[in-house]
């Protein structure tokens, strides 16, 4: 005797003295009309429902009878005999797919212990249109097979000899409206899972400074760029060395998305590590070069960066560039100024063996330094088609800067104006690192 399977949710019945729906355990008769009017009004609301009938012989077995929906309207059938068939007649206004379990399916083969896969048909069927709902339809003696459909990914299953027009039009409207609640679950879960990885990116690309010791101030904004969930691939971070040098980076992976942001983590982790263990300049460019080159996943990609060594009495600096945009000095009483770009190397992963000088530079006593990414200069502005660019960029600080804004302030500000003149959010993502020396 087979043991009893557990019974899935059950459709309601459809009238008292009729026929019950495919399984028992349904609501009772004062339950239906309420639920029954919920589910009409989501599911049926301004369109006609389409249900695809997928039977070997519809012409000569008419089990689907006459079906309205919850406003008297005609369901509309399509019949396909095979799968073939099916795949052609699936179209975007289809919302149910009736399906009879008999029909056999393509390629039908045996499992290990030579048995046939009784749901091969259903589980091609739910490959091929996995965003519709799917009612699969077995013989009354055959509720196992039914119920191991819905664990399966069928909606429901019906019984065929128990058929009518109002129980059929019903499951119809319940499984569409099943099928849409599982969707959208599952894209709020999907949403959690990428608010999640955000976070998680989020820790890895944009992390606290190990400024313990210094007197230099440090702020930091990141905007990410319009139309996209997870953060990109720029990347920044600041330490301070045992000697009182205090060692800043900004970077930028080529693209958006999950993998230039991990690899973009990477690049960013490999150069703290670096710099803690006393690399610099070329070697240590060179080094994080070998990195990106073992973890990209096409050879196409590269990254930009910028790195800074500031000595210990805060007046000079080393600049390496990698490709990348050079910062920007601010100094009380002096015109801001790009530092020098004339010895600036490829980007990180373009060429091997590349070469990125060191340049010496003089800060002064009293200054700014702010590095960025080309999101920020590469914003347009107003209608046309003219770019912020780093004259705008320059410009637009000092302004600032004269004002008297510092720290966050002064980059919270500059972000928000490059997006006021771009007229909306940014493309590309923008990071702004920003160190001060007040005397």
């Amino acid at each position: 005797m087979p043991v009893p399977v557990p019974r899935p949710r059950a459709i309601p019945a459809v009238e008292s003295g009729q026929a019950p729906a495919a399984r028992g355990g349904g609501p009772s008769k004062e339950e239906t009309p309420r639920k029954e009017a919920t589910v009409d009004n989501a599911a049926t609301t301004h369109h006609n429902l389409t249900l695809l009938l997928i039977e070997d012989d519809p012409g000569g077995s008419p089990i689907v009878p006459d079906l309205l929906d919850s406003a008297g309207k005609p369901i509309r059938v399509r019949t396909a005999r095979n799968l073939t068939e099916a795949e052609r007649l699936l179209t975007d206004d289809v919302h149910c797919i009736l399906l009879d379990l008999a029909l056999p399916a393509p390629g039908r083969s045996a499992d290990a212990d030579g048995d046939h896969d009784e749901l091969a048909v259903l589980k091609h069927v739910l490959q091929l249109a996995p965003r519709h709902a799917v009612l699969a339809l077995t013989a009354s003696n055959d509720a196992e097979r039914g119920a191991e459909a819905v664990r399966v990914g069928a909606q429901d299953y019906l019984f065929r000899d128990e058929l009518d027009g109002r129980l059929l039009s019903r499951a119809i409207r319940y499984a569409v409206e099943r099928k849409r609640s599982d969707t959208a679950e599952r894209k709020l879960a999907e949403g959690r899972m990428r608010a999640q990885e955000n976070r998680r990116l989020e820790r890895g690309l944009l992390p606290t400074p190990l400024l313990d010791g210094s007197s230099l101030r440090f702020a930091a904004r990141y905007r990410p760029g319009r139309s996209r969930a997870l953060l990109g691939g720029d990347f920044y971070d600041t330490v301070r060395t045992p000697d009182g040098t205090v060692h800043a980076m900004i970077g930028d992976v080529c693209g958006h998305g999950p993998d230039e942001a991990a690899l973009g983590v990477e690049l960013r982790i490999a150069w703290r590590a670096l710099t803690l263990a006393g690399l610099c300049g070329d070697e240590l460019l060179g080094t994080l070069q070998e990195v990106l080159e073992h973890e990209r996943g096409d050879d196409e990609i590269f990254a930009t960066l910028c790195t800074v060594d500031i000595a210990p009495d805060g007046r000079r600096a080393g600049l390496c560039l990698a490709g990348h945009p050079s910062p920007l000095l601010l100094r009380p009483g002096a015109r801001p100024r790009l530092l020098p770009y004339d010895n600036n190397g490829p980007a990180l992963g373009l060429l091997p063996g590349a070469r990125w000088p060191r340049m010496h530079v003089d800060l002064g006593a009293e200054w700014s330094l702010m590095l960025y990414t080309d999101g920020l200069i590469e914003g347009r502005i107003g209608e046309g088609r003219e770019r912020l660019g780093q004259d705008g960029m320059v410009d637009m600080v000092a302004r600032r800067y004269a004002e008297g804004l510092r720290g966050e302030d002064l980059i919270q500000r500059a972000v928000t104006e490059a997006r006021e003149l771009n007229g909306g959010e940014l493309t590309d993502d923008v990071a702004v690192v920003l160190l001060d020396r007040l005397t």
